[in-house]
This record gives C-alpha cells, sequence and structure tokens, in this order.
C-alpha cells in the first residue's frame, strides 16, 4: 500500500496542528513547517475541516486548531477519508470491493486479505496522540539489519 501526496500531506497538517497544543497555527505557518504547497494545503484543510478533525479560527491571529482530542484521530480513518481503501487490492476491500473474475479460484488473494486485516488493524488503533508520543523514524531505522530483504517486515 502507498498513501497518495494528498493523504501524506494531510497527515502531516494534522500532526503540526496537534503539535500547537492550545494555540491555532495560521495556513502560512502550517504549510511552511510541514513542506507542503499553500494551495494544495488549503483545500486538504476545507476537507478536514468537513471532517471534523480540524476547525479554523478567522481573523488576523486566527488558523487552525484540532477539532477532536488527538488521542481520537486515527490513521486510520484519515488514510480510508483519502484514499477510499485500506486493501493493496479492490476484490479485498471492504469499502470500495469490486469483483474479480478469478475470486473463485485465487490462491494469493487471502494472503492480501490478511494485509489488509494486519494494517487496518495496526492503523485503527493509531492516533495522532500515540504517534507523537513516539520518537520520529531515523533513516538507521529504515536499514535496520533485521528488516531488510522482508526479514521481519
Amino acid at each position: 500500500m502507498k498513501i497518495s501526496k494528498k493523504t501524506d500531506y494531510a497527515l502531516r497538517a494534522l500532526f503540526a496542528i496537534a503539535q500547537q497544543k492550545q494555540s491555532s497555527i495560521s495556513i502560512r505557518e502550517l504549510s511552511e513547517s510541514t513542506d507542503v504547497p499553500r494551495r494544495f494545503l488549503e483545500n486538504i484543510m476545507l476537507e478536514m475541516n468537513k471532517a471534523g478533525w480540524v476547525s479554523s479560527i478567522p481573523g488576523r491571529y486566527g488558523g487552525y486548531v484540532l477539532a477532536k482530542a488527538s488521542n481520537e484521530i486515527t490513521l486510520g480513518e484519515v488514510i480510508r477519508y483519502f484514499e477510499g481503501m485500506i486493501a493493496m487490492i479492490s476484490c479485498v476491500s471492504v469499502s470500495s470491493y469490486e469483483p474479480c473474475s478469478q475470486e473463485n479460484k485465487c490462491y494469493f488473494r487471502r494472503v492480501f486479505l490478511n494485509i489488509r486485516n494486519l494494517t487496518a488493524q495496526i492503523l485503527d488503533k493509531t492516533t495522532i496522540a500515540s504517534c507523537l508520543a513516539q520518537e520520529p523514524v531515523t533513516k538507521e531505522d529504515v536499514y535496520k539489519e533485521e528488516f531488510i530483504g522482508g526479514l521481519g517486515i
């Protein structure tokens, strides 16, 4: 599964807003701190406002704040909102199911169903707050020997 730039940008914005604690953050500051082009970010913020994750505060010193607590927003709901599905193939998706002519004789479909289920479990229990409680992943973490070549991942 690979998320779109839009979903990536939405997550960046949510985390940046969550880190502000009590104060709001302007669209300009949000764009600069997340390295997201402002014109894309403005549309994404409108969508996230509609979804109920952020609120906008008008005025000169206004900006964006979280509309829900950071421990109530899961990565799963954000990804589903922007991507439509978590499954790698649509024949095992709940929200975007599309039938396949090979369903009744497909042997690898179960693997993708298991991947969907495990991915959904992780994303649905992972909140903005739980992510912020951890250290960011480093390049060294990505290349740890125990994970290279598919071992452990």
